[in-house]
């Protein structure tokens, strides 16, 4: 179990439970009943990915990561493909049950590019906007039949993602400061597209803005780090903060709508960070 618990970096899941929570609140859904389902899709979707990150990548990890679950042969190449299937159809079939028809029309295409991530772009110069794109289509699995009204959401955290996984390249041999920087510049376009529409008040506006630069601080200071030093160790703690990251960035974009769903998001930062001392997120 603990090789499995690595192979889908479960912890890590966590961070993207605030996805669909994020996109419901801006097109001013509530999260409840069967709705609360999405989240659980969107975890399951991540997990899949990690698992068929780990299969696609099986060649590679035996010479620079030998300790994951494939190249050390605690897991199979075969049972990590079926784990990364199955962990597909469950993402599929929760949202159905979550969101109906309109909810599996974002889920089938979300599904579709986790796998062409995974197996096709990942190492070509189209990956970090492959992985964009996932964690956008992840945003409007919330957002139902209101796709237009979540757009911005789904932008900022779709901007965000596209920095992190261009550094996230560098974690091994580490990168070049010019990669860190336009890391740096997406965090700061992601900040600025949380705030940007309308907010249910001021006191909303208000958390928004206080979760926003707790997500401006945090990941700033790592990817400014990282463009200060950019070896690999610093481009692996940028890396893992701009995962973490995402949850304040999920709060800000939900607090302009609901402070209770802000807060609920923001709960799994700390539990995430602990988690990630035990089983790494990358």
């Amino acid at each position: 179990m603990k090789a499995y618990v690595e192979l889908v970096r479960a912890p890590a899941a966590l961070t993207a439970l605030g996805d669909p929570v994020a996109g419901s609140a801006a097109a001013g859904l509530r999260m409840t009943g069967r709705r609360l389902l999405l989240p659980l899709s969107s975890a399951a979707f991540y997990w899949a990915g990690m698992a068929l990150n780990d299969w696609a990548d099986r060649k590679l990890d035996a010479v620079e990561r030998p300790e994951r679950p494939i190249p050390s042969g605690r897991v199979s190449a075969g049972s990590a493909l079926a784990t990364g299937t199955a962990l597909t159809a469950a993402g599929l079939g929760l949202a159905a049950l979550g969101g109906g028809r309109k909810t599996v029309q974002v889920a089938v295409p979300l599904a579709a590019a986790v796998w062409a991530y995974d197996t096709v772009f990942k190492p070509t110069p189209a990956g970090p906007v492959a992985m964009a794109v996932c964690r956008t289509l992840d945003v409007l699995l919330g957002a139902g039949d209101q796709p237009g009204k979540a757009a911005g959401a789904a932008a900022a955290v779709g901007v965000h993602t596209l920095g992190v996984t261009a550094l996230s390249t560098g974690e091994v041999h580490g990168a070049d400061a010019t990669t860190a920087r336009v890391a740096l510049a997406t965090s700061c376009a992601a900040t600025t597209l949380a705030l940007t529409g309308p907010a249910r008040g001021g006191w909303r506006r208000l958390v928004s803005m206080t979760a926003a630069s707790g997500y401006a601080g945090l990941v700033g200071r790592a990817q400014a780090a990282a463009v200060r030093d950019p070896s690999a160790p610093a481009v692996r703690t940028a890396t893992v903060t701009g995962i973490h990251g995402m949850v304040p960035l999920q709060a800000a974009v939900a607090a302009k709508h609901t402070v209770l769903g802000a807060a609920l998001v923001s709960a799994a930062l700390p539990l995430a960070r602990k988690l990630s001392r035990k089983v790494s997120p990358t």
